[in-house]
């Protein structure tokens, strides 16, 4: 898609120069291709847009993916620490035995908080990637309706500089075509 600048060409001098003639077909050429930028700018204005949701999306998911990884180490972590209390529990004097019992307890309930946290985490991460997998599903019909909208404005362009009526129906067409693509992404 283009993004926000555009060189004037010969052609555009052209359609320019013709308009201001009195010419009847260049006239229409030009405000032709005038709706067709606009209709354009607006198009790739929701390009943009969207492929910024779904990258804003996709970064949410990869933190909240992050979050969970880290919870699930300190998962490990806390049942690495159980571990080490059976042991302890197992080779210490009998006086002590209650306290390693008292900590395995401990970990055990800590490990189910952060199960829970991290398999939240993952769920949430999972909804941002869908949203961020919807949010670029337009996409890629504007970009098809912005390749057709600069397909009929260069087509237009050239109607006026060769005077071949037949290339503006196929511009037209070409424009018909962007708009329907338009339609489909607002639509979907």
């Amino acid at each position: 898609m283009s993004e926000g600048f555009h060189v004037h060409g010969a052609h555009d001098h052209a359609v320019e120069h013709s308009a201001h003639s009195g010419d009847n077909l260049a006239g229409q050429v030009a405000i032709f291709t005038a709706i067709l930028a606009s209709v354009g700018a607006v198009v790739s204005y929701q390009g943009g847009d969207t492929q910024n949701q779904a990258m804003l999306f996709k970064n949410e998911a990869v933190l909240k993916k992050t979050q969970a990884s880290d919870q699930w180490s300190f998962y490990q972590a806390k049942s690495n620490k159980g571990h080490l209390m059976e042991l302890a529990a197992v080779i210490a004097p009998a006086n002590k035995r209650e306290f390693y019992k008292a900590q395995i307890e401990k970990y055990e309930n800590d490990k189910k908080e952060i199960k829970a946290k991290a398999e939240a985490l993952e769920v949430e991460s999972e909804k941002a990637n869908e949203e961020s997998e919807h949010a670029m599903h337009p996409h890629h019909k504007l970009a098809q309706a912005m390749t057709l909208i600069q397909i009929a404005i260069s087509l237009a362009s050239i109607t006026v500089l060769t005077r071949k009526k037949w290339l503006f129906a196929v511009a037209a067409a070409s424009a018909a075509g962007g708009l329907a693509m338009w339609g489909f992404a607002l639509a979907a």
